[in-house]
């Protein structure tokens, strides 16, 4: 029996105390202080941007406490900087605590309340099969503080914006997590029977969806994309398992950068939704925020120009943005698809990193068309490069 989630709360990330995670999510995306704590050598700091919830862990160097300082998580001691907590609300933490253990799943840490002046939550601490990712699972009842007992309330949630980034982004739409060859199966499984989640079609030949869509790209390899939804009823975000397929010997892509300098498997990407895109999109770049650029052939593809065309974009002013457009294609020729930008990832490892996606009509996929377009983009643009004299 699985312990159903209901919704996300937050999202834990861990840096060394000093790095400037905090300070570029408030600067760059919109992010405002929500709440903190400190205690036992620990930082913690909850940020929010609509309904999404970062809560930035920054220990202090050198020796000290460990876990103790913490709530809701564990020092997950990754060799690098991390997202590693994805905290669930659920009905009943007794219960899904019971029904998790009776399924073989690690408790981290078992049911503890907290309480202040706002009333109590419950929390436990569980371990995925996916590498250093744990999740925090919390009965929430009608507390009634700004975030979490423990937390006291702290910036000016009524000051004014300077970066006009506040409101661009409204939720969390979807959460990636790079897989090692192989596992994605095991990892559908364990999200399926313990969490409540459901397995859903990318395209219109993917049958089942549980084996995913495979998307290759010549002698680079490809990625095997499945989607997960929350159980009927939640409002937690949309997941996506991404496993790399085998390629040339040497070759490497985006999942197996991330396992290499990440140095295990776990969350790769958080999706911001934002209902205008090139608005977001230019005030994060003004802001400062560090976006990909495709190369400039994905914007000459005569399928997706007509794509874009379709969709009431123009091709150009995309490509100033570095916006990507694809087509829904269990929609057929209908007006559903999606626009998304990538930024390059937060820390100086090529690990965790965030999407802005807009989403129109009743598109449900995750850019996998883009995936192949940009595959051969850059290839297209790498070799028309190495014939014109530039370096590759």
């Amino acid at each position: 029996m699985a312990a159903p989630v209901t919704r996300l709360c937050h999202i834990s990330l861990h840096v060394p105390r000093g790095q400037p995670l905090a300070r570029d999510l408030q600067r760059c995306f919109g992010f405002r202080p929500l709440a903190m704590r400190e205690a036992g050598g620990w930082h913690q700091l909850a940020l929010r941007c609509g309904d999404a919830v970062f809560l930035v862990n920054e220990r202090a160097q050198g020796p000290g406490p460990a876990s103790d300082g913490l709530l809701y998580d564990v020092d997950p001691k990754h060799p690098v900087p991390t997202a590693s907590n994805v905290c669930f609300e659920v009905a009943d933490i007794q219960g899904a605590v019971g029904a998790l253990r009776a399924l073989g799943c690690p408790v981290a840490v078992a049911p503890r309340a907290v309480s202040d002046a706002q009333g109590t939550v419950t929390y436990a601490v569980v371990r995925s099969p996916a590498g250093n990712l744990i999740h925090t699972l919390l009965e929430r009842g009608n507390y009634g503080g700004p975030f979490l007992p423990g937390f006291r309330a702290c910036g000016h949630p009524k000051a004014p914006d300077p970066s006009g980034l506040e409101g661009c982004f409204s939720h969390v739409d979807h959460m990636a997590l790079a897989c090692p060859q192989g596992a994605s199966q095991t990892w559908l499984r364990w999200y399926q029977d313990c969490l409540g989640f459901r397995c859903f079609p990318l395209g219109p030949d993917e049958q089942p969806p549980e084996q995913g869509l495979q998307i290759w790209a010549g002698q680079a390899g490809g990625l095997q994309l499945t989607a997960l939804r929350a159980p009927p009823g939640s409002k937690a975000p949309m997941l996506v398992l991404a496993e790399s397929l085998p390629g040339l010997p040497g070759a490497q892509d985006q999942i197996e950068r991330f396992l290499a300098q990440h140095r295990s498997p776990g969350l790769q990407h958080v999706a911001l939704y934002t209902r205008d895109i090139l608005t977001a999109t230019h005030l994060v770049a003004e802001a400062g925020g560090r976006l990909v650029a495709p190369p400039p052939t994905y914007y000459q593809q005569t399928n997706k120009v007509a794509q874009i065309v379709a969709a009431g974009g123009e091709p150009e002013r995309l490509a100033e943005l570095g916006i990507l457009l694809d087509r829904d294609q269990k929609q057929g020729s209908g007006t559903s698809f999606l626009m998304q930008v990538f930024t390059k990832p937060l820390f100086s490892e090529e690990t965790f990193f965030l999407e802005l996606i807009q989403r129109q009509g009743s598109s449900t996929g995750f850019g996998q068309g883009n995936i192949q377009a940009l595959w051969e983009a850059l290839e297209e643009y790498l070799t028309s490069s190495q014939g014109a004299g530039e370096p590759r």
